[in-house]
C-alpha cells in the first residue's frame, strides 16, 4: 500500500497538474480490490454491505442527493481508505439544477442563473457567445461545488413534438455540433466537466427507455452521430453520456460497436462514458461495451458486476480499463483537488450573460414596419404567459432560479406604459386560476398552462381606442417523459387562434398594430395566423433575464440577429416522420405504465432517413412557413466579393457583408454545398459551416472567414462502408437562410474515399428510406 499511498498524496496537493500519467493510474488500479473497482464502476445510489460505513457513501434518489451538495443529480464513490473524495454530477442544459436551500447554511440561498434553453442558445448561430454561457456555467458549478455538468444535449429536431426538443440544438448536426463544441469549451474552461448527452438518436420521450430506434447507418452517420463526432473533435468533452433507447435492437448503454468501435476507435475519444440514470437492462453488458460508470447506481448492479468477475463472465482487465478512463478525469476536478467552493458565484454578472444570450437568440418572423416600437407608446398587454413568462422546460432541464423577469416586467423596465386595467384583469384572472392547478407529485411532471381569456370584440374595440399598440403572447411548455401533443400544443386552440385574429382586427382598424410573441420551446403551427398580426418574435424559452430581453428587443435597444435553427413546417403531416414519431407498442394491449421510469416495448422506424428538416423540404420542394436559417433584422445586409480557395483538403471561403440599412446589426452568414450527382442520391443542399458577423454600423462592413475540410463534403456509403467524395463540381451556397442565397461559386473535387470503416449497428430489417443507399 505504500506506493498506492504515495500516489494519492501526490494527487491531492494543490500543486497538483490537471493531468495524471498512466502509470500512476495504472499503479492506483493495480491495489484495488475487485469489490472497489465494481464500487467505482457505479454511482453511489446503492450500498455494497461492508463498504458503507468506511465510505460513508450515500443514497442516491431519483434526480436529487442530498450528499455533499444538494439536489445534484448524483455522485461518485467515496473511500476514506482511498482518500477518494465525492465526484459531484448536476444537471443543467440551462443552468445547474441543485437545491436553493441547504440545512447546514440557512441563512444562505444557493440559486442557479437560468439561462434561455438550448434551442435558444443555437438560434444565435454565435459559437463565441455559447462559449461564454457555457463559461458561465463552469464558474457557477466551481462556485456551488459540482464537478460535472449533465450538459448540453444535441440531440436532433427530428420532429416538432419532440418533448426535449427544447434542450436540444437544432435539425441539423454541423450547426448542433459546432455551437456544442462552443459551450463544452467554455464549461470546461473553468475547470468543470462537461457530458454531451444524449448518444445517441434519443429524438423522443415516449416510452424511451425501451424504444427500438431502427435506422439506416448511413442516417445515423451523416445526421444522428455526425453533431457528437464534431462537438468531441472541437471540444473534447470529459464525459458522455449514452442513451436510454436502443439501435437497432441493441441498448446504446450496452452497444460495444457505438461505444468501443465508433466512439473510442474511430473517433479517438479518452474521456469516460456515464449511463443516463437507469438506462440499460444488463450491467454486466454496459461495462463490456465500454459503458465506464453506471448511473446512479443500484445494488442489483453491484451484486451482478461482482458475481460476473468471480464466475469469469466479465474480465477484471475490463472494469481496470473502464476506470482508467473515469479516474483519469476526475483527477481533473475540484474535488480532487481538494478545492473548498465559495457558494458565491457572480450571480450578477451572470443575469447579463443570461439577457444577451436571450436577445441574441430571439428571431424575428415577421416585421410589417411595426418594431421596433417607441417607449413613448402605451401597449395592452395580452396573453397569460406575458405575465407568467416560461423561463423553459421542466425535468432535469429546469433550473431552481431566484427570480423571473416577466414579459410585463421586462416591458415596463423598457420604459413602456402598459395598460393597467388589463394588467390587473390578467392578474385576478391567474390568480384564481392557478389556485386550481394542483401540486406537481414530482418535479419532473410537465407544467400545466393556465388557458388564456378569449375577450369580446367590443372590449378589444375598446383597448384599441385607449392603447397605442398590442402585444399578445403565446405560450408553450413541454419536458420529460413524455412527447408534445398536436391539437392544443402544436396547433393553436380554437379560443388563441380567435384571439389572435381579433386583438389584431381590433388595434388595425384603428391603424395600430398587432405583435405576437411566441414564448415557446418548440416548433409550432404558424401559417394559419400568421398573416394577422403585424409582427412576430420568436422569443424561445429565454431564461429568467427573458422579460428584459424581449423589452431590449421590442424598444430597439437590441437589434435582433437570430435565425431558425429548425423549420417550420406548414403542417405537421408535411414532416416526413411524422408517420412514425413516436413509434409503435410493440403490444397495443399492454396496460400503460404509471410510473415515470417505466415504460412499454416499442419500436421507431426512421423511414425519412437522411431528409430530416430542411434536407427534406428543401430537396422535395416542400413549402414551409419559415424555413431553415430564416429570420429578419431591423437593418438590411449586402453580400458581395466571394472568394473560395482550397489548399491541399482544406478549403477557405470568404466573403463580405456590409451593413446597408438604418440601424446597428449582426448577420449570420450561412455555407450550404450542393455536392455533385453520383450513383448515391442527396440532399439538393446541406449545411457545412457558418459565422456571425460583430456589430456592424450602419455602412460598415466585415470579411467573413469560413475554414472547411474536405472531409467534411463526404457522404456515407453503406454499400462500401466508407466516406466517400464523389468527383465533380461542388457548388457553395452563401444564404441567408436555406432559402435564400446571395452568392455562389463552385469548385471541382476529384472523386476519394476520405475514410472506410466497419460494419456497424446495421438494422436487422429493410428499411424503405427516401434515400436510396
Amino acid at each position: 500500500m505504500k506506493n498506492l499511498a504515495l500516489c494519492l498524496f501526490v494527487a491531492f496537493t494543490f500543486q497538483v497538474s490537471a493531468q495524471i500519467s498512466d502509470d500512476k493510474l495504472n499503479e492506483i488500479i493495480d491495489q484495488l480490490t475487485v469489490d472497489e473497482k465494481v464500487y467505482l464502476s457505479i454511482g453511489t445510489g446503492m450500498d455494497i454491505p461492508g463498504f458503507s460505513d468506511e465510505s460513508d457513501a450515500p443514497q442516491a434518489v431519483v434526480g436529487i442527493t442530498q450528499d455533499k451538495v444538494p439536489g445534484a443529480a448524483g455522485t461518485s464513490y467515496t473511500s476514506k481508505k482511498l482518500g477518494f473524495p465525492a465526484v459531484v454530477f448536476a444537471d443543467g442544459p440551462a443552468g445547474i439544477r441543485i437545491s436553493p436551500e441547504r440545512k447546514e447554511e440557512p441563512n444562505q440561498t444557493f440559486y442557479a442563473t437560468a439561462f434561455p434553453i438550448g434551442t435558444s442558445i443555437s438560434s444565435s448561430w454565435n459559437v463565441n457567445l455559447a462559449k461564454e454561457v457555457g463559461a458561465a456555467f463552469g464558474r457557477e458549478g466551481k462556485a456551488y461545488g459540482v464537478d460535472f455538468l449533465l450538459a448540453p444535449a444535441l440531440n436532433i429536431h427530428r420532429n416538432p413534438l419532440g418533448g426535449r426538443n427544447f434542450e436540444y440544438y437544432s435539425e441539423d448536426p454541423v450547426l448542433g455540433g459546432k455551437i456544442t463544441a462552443g459551450f463544452v469549451n467554455g464549461v470546461q474552461s473553468e475547470g468543470i466537466g462537461a457530458t454531451i448527452k444524449h448518444f445517441v438518436a434519443n429524438n423522443s420521450e415516449t416510452n424511451r427507455m425501451q424504444l427500438n430506434t431502427v435506422l439506416s447507418q448511413r442516417a445515423l452517420r451523416e445526421i444522428y452521430l455526425k453533431g457528437f463526432e464534431i462537438a468531441i473533435e472541437e471540444s473534447n468533452p470529459w464525459a458522455v453520456m449514452s442513451s436510454y433507447n436502443k439501435i437497432n435492437g441493441v441498448y446504446t448503454s450496452e452497444s460495444e460497436e457505438l461505444l468501443t468501435q465508433i466512439l473510442r476507435g474511430e473517433w479517438k475519444y479518452e474521456g469516460f462514458v456515464m449511463t443516463d440514470w437507469f438506462a440499460g437492462k444488463d450491467a454486466v453488458a454496459q461495462i463490456k461495451a465500454g459503458n465506464d460508470l453506471l448511473m446512479p447506481g443500484t445494488n442489483e448492479q453491484a451484486k451482478s458486476l461482482l458475481d460476473a468477475v468471480k464466475n469469469g463472465a466479465l474480465k477484471e482487465e475490463i472494469l481496470d480499463r473502464n476506470i482508467k478512463y473515469i479516474l483519469k478525469q476526475y483527477f481533473k476536478t475540484y474535488s480532487f483537488k481538494n478545492y473548498k467552493p465559495t457558494g458565491k458565484p457572480d450571480l450578477e454578472a451572470h443575469k447579463k450573460i443570461a439577457r444577451k444570450a436571450a436577445a441574441e437568440g430571439m428571431i424575428l418572423l415577421k416585421n410589417n414596419t411595426t418594431l421596433p416600437i417607441a417607449t413613448k407608446e402605451k401597449i395592452a398587454l395580452f396573453g397569460v404567459t406575458s405575465f407568467e413568462t416560461i423561463s423553459g422546460g421542466t425535468g432535469s432541464g429546469d433550473v431552481n432560479k431566484a427570480y423571473m423577469v416577466s414579459i410585463k416586467e421586462g416591458l415596463k423596465n423598457a420604459g413602456y406604459t402598459l395598460d393597467k386595467g388589463l394588467v390587473a384583469n390578467y392578474e385576478a384572472y391567474i390568480k384564481v386560476e392557478k389556485a386550481k392547478i394542483p401540486p406537481k407529485k414530482i418535479f419532473f411532471e410537465k407544467d400545466i398552462l393556465v388557458e388564456d381569456i378569449l375577450w369580446s370584440k367590443e372590449r378589444l374595440k375598446e383597448l384599441a381606442k385607449t392603447n397605442d399598440v398590442a402585444v399578445f403572447t403565446l405560450g408553450r411548455t413541454s419536458g420529460e417523459f413524455q412527447d408534445r401533443i398536436i391539437d392544443g400544443d402544436f396547433n393553436l386552440t380554437v379560443n388563441e387562434l380567435e384571439l389572435i385574429k381579433n386583438i389584431s382586427a381590433a388595434f388595425q382598424a384603428q391603424n395600430k398594430k398587432c405583435i405576437v410573441v411566441l414564448n415557446i420551446g418548440g416548433v409550432i403551427e404558424t401559417e394559419s395566423w400568421k398573416q394577422y398580426p403585424d409582427a412576430i418574435l420568436l422569443a424561445w424559452q429565454p431564461g429568467q433575464e427573458g422579460g428584459n430581453a424581449i423589452g431590449d428587443i421590442i424598444s430597439g435597444k437590441t437589434n435582433p440577429s437570430g435565425k431558425l435553427t429548425v423549420t417550420f413546417p406548414i403542417a405537421l403531416n408535411d414532416v416526413p416522420s411524422t408517420k412514425n414519431f413516436p413509434g409503435k407498442v410493440l403490444d397495443p394491449t399492454a396496460p400503460k405504465p404509471t410510473k415515470p421510469l417505466a415504460a412499454l416495448p416499442a419500436k421507431e422506424i426512421y423511414e425519412e432517413g437522411i431528409y430530416v428538416g430542411y434536407r427534406y423540404f428543401d430537396t422535395f420542394n416542400v413549402k414551409t412557413s419559415y424555413p431553415f436559417g430564416f429570420g429578419l433584422s431591423y437593418t438590411q445586409f449586402e453580400y458581395s466579393k466571394l472568394d473560395i480557395t482550397k489548399v491541399e483538403d482544406e478549403i477557405t471561403i470568404l466573403c463580405t457583408v456590409k451593413n446597408t440599412g438604418k440601424t446597428a446589426g449582426k448577420e449570420v452568414v450561412q455555407v450550404y454545398v450542393k455536392s455533385p450527382e453520383g450513383t448515391i442520391e442527396k440532399p439538393a443542399k446541406e449545411l457545412k459551416g457558418f459565422a456571425k458577423t460583430k456589430l456592424l454600423n450602419v455602412g460598415e462592413s466585415e470579411t467573413v472567414k469560413i475554414n472547411l475540410n474536405v472531409k467534411h463534403l463526404g457522404y456515407y456509403n453503406t454499400n462500401s462502408l466508407s466516406w466517400k467524395l464523389d468527383e465533380g463540381a461542388y457548388e457553395f451556397l452563401i444564404g441567408k437562410s436555406s432559402l435564400d442565397i446571395k452568392l455562389n461559386a463552385s469548385i471541382t473535387l476529384k472523386s476519394k474515399i476520405i475514410e472506410t470503416t466497419s460494419d456497424l449497428l446495421s438494422p436487422k430489417v429493410k428499411i424503405n428510406e427516401l434515400s436510396k443507399n
